[in-house]
């Protein structure tokens, strides 16, 4: 099993009376393992009738590149997906075993790919799951690509949502400007994974490489962010920041009253950080305290890969206790410009363009001192303000894929620059 370490960054100092608690946690995972891991991967390829002409013939092509990607040995299907779902490599509801024989006729079957029918995202993550759960102790990993909105009733995704959860992570991408970003958002929510704009459907075949290739480096399955918190305490949340925003806290299992694991999926040679806020009960100046005992474990074996102490001490010192650690400052902004941008778009598409003029215009303030220059970009072709009064409107004719854009990018984040 590859090495992990697991660092807090905080200020640990409290005001006298003061309650909430905050760290970043940065876990790294270690040297690659000596042998692969097993991996089973199943690539979902979006064949609604919205996928005619060039966008299948380039969806045929990186879905090609996918399978050529697959390393020997990894257990793998192909789904087609319109109005239902179903499995057009290897034949009826099983997985094939990578090799050069597999990967021709996986790749033979994709070629004969067409578009027609509907768009129904929650059957075809529910056949994958089907798939991938015969592959337990597997890292299970699915590719979803779609260009279009999804048909199906909010409630009958979200129970396919539900039902998939925690069984397999999945990745998915949005091709060209026709489709709902709030929609993968909730398979990047629910499913741990990423979700991306491919804004040129001949960038597909590069993306889903990409993305392959990272599922391949996957070398640990299944670990979680284990946190015990004292008595009386109440855990506000739990949400990873880095490399991409996605909220922990309602993924919480209980293993006993004061502790519980939030799973973070498979894991490789990467770092991510999460950003942790505890409250607890205030104390008297000069005492310390355990606010939180965080591990990285395996749920399934209770194995600890690594650990670190959050802790809490009240002082009158008023210049230690007002310290803001720079990681949690910096993520704390990260995220609020990530939602000003989410609420700014959302006043957008409602009409309410006070709002949405408010939000925006804060989100390029916040992108430009914190650094963000891609997303400042993005930024000026939704909204303009004047650099000399400060004043901002919005732009009345927006490029949707612009729009677009600038919402799938709101959920990555940048890491602290370091000084010097």
């Amino acid at each position: 099993m590859s090495d992990f370490t697991l660092h807090v960054d905080q200020n640990k100092y409290l005001p006298i009376g003061g309650r909430e608690v905050h760290a970043v946690l940065t876990v790294a995972g270690g040297a690659a393992a000596p042998e692969p891991a097993e991996a089973a991967e199943v690539i979902i390829i979006d064949t609604s009738g919205s996928m005619t002409g060039s966008k299948i013939s380039e969806a045929r092509q990186a879905a090609k590149a996918a399978v050529d990607t697959l390393r020997d040995g990894v257990q793998f299907a192909v789904i087609s997906g319109d109005t239902s779902a179903r499995v057009i490599y290897p034949r009826g509801k099983k997985l094939a075993t990578a090799n050069a024989d597999t990967r021709g006729n996986a790749k033979a079957a994709i070629g004969k790919l067409d578009a027609n029918g509907g768009t129904s995202m929650g059957q075809w993550l529910r056949l994958a799951a089907d798939l991938l759960e015969s592959r337990p102790g597997a890292i299970k990993h699915a590719l979803l690509m779609t260009d279009g909105q999804n048909n199906e009733g909010d409630e009958a995704f979200a129970q396919a949502l539900k039902h998939c959860e925690g069984r397999f992570v999945c990745d998915s991408l949005g091709v060209g400007a026709d489709w709902v970003p709030a929609e993968l958002r909730k398979v990047s929510d629910a499913l741990l994974g990423t979700f991306d704009f491919v804004r040129d459907q001949k960038d597909l075949a590069a993306f889903f490489t990409r993305i392959t290739e990272a599922s391949m480096g996957k070398t640990v399955a299944e670990l979680a962010l284990r946190v015990w918190i004292p008595k009386d305490a109440t855990l506000k949340y739990v949400k990873q920041v880095s490399p991409t925003l996605l909220d922990l806290t309602g993924k919480r299992v209980a293993v006993n009253p004061l502790t519980g694991d939030h799973p973070t999926g498979s894991w490789g040679e990467e770092e991510r950080e999460y950003h942790l806020c505890v409250e607890v009960p205030s104390s008297a100046p000069g005492q310390e305290v355990r606010a939180a005992w965080v591990k990285l474990v395996r749920p399934d074996t209770g194995d600890v890969l690594a650990s670190g102490n959050v802790l809490a001490h009240w002082t009158d010192d008023l210049a230690a206790s007002t310290r803001i650690n720079k990681k949690v400052a910096h993520y704390t902004g990260q995220a609020e410009l990530h939602e000003l941008i989410q609420e700014g778009l959302s006043a957008r598409a409602a009409g309410d363009t006070t709002t949405a003029t408010a939000r925006l215009a804060a989100a390029r303030q916040l992108a430009d001192s914190s650094g963000r220059e891609d997303t400042a970009r993005l930024l000026d072709k939704v909204v303009e303000v004047d650099p000399g009064t400060g004043t901002a409107r919005l732009r009345t004719h927006v490029d949707k894929a612009d729009e677009i854009e600038l919402d799938t990018g709101s959920t990555r984040t940048s890491q602290l620059r370091q000084e010097g």
